[in-house]
């Protein structure tokens, strides 16, 4: 029981990554394209990225507090 549990948090944590480093990657690339398109909406635009990646990142995070909350104090173990 306690292999799978950390199978499960292994999988939490590496899937949470992947996820969170593509959305950050999309969210950056159409940034710099429309950025290069529209020059003059530098500073809002830039503002909504960091905006945008924090939340992906805390995405991540809260993903990765839920892997530890199931290795540490597993609600499921008898």
């Amino acid at each position: 029981m306690a292999g799978l549990v950390a199978l499960a948090c292994g999988l939490i944590v590496a899937l949470g990554a992947i996820g969170a480093c593509i959305g950050i990657g999309m969210v950056g690339s159409k940034y710099l394209e429309s950025a290069a398109r529209q020059p003059e909406l530098i500073g809002p635009l830039q503002i909504k990225l960091f905006l945008i990646a924090g939340l992906i990142d805390a995405a991540f995070l809260i993903g990765v507090a839920i892997a530890l909350l199931f290795a540490f104090v597993n609600p499921f173990a008898g």
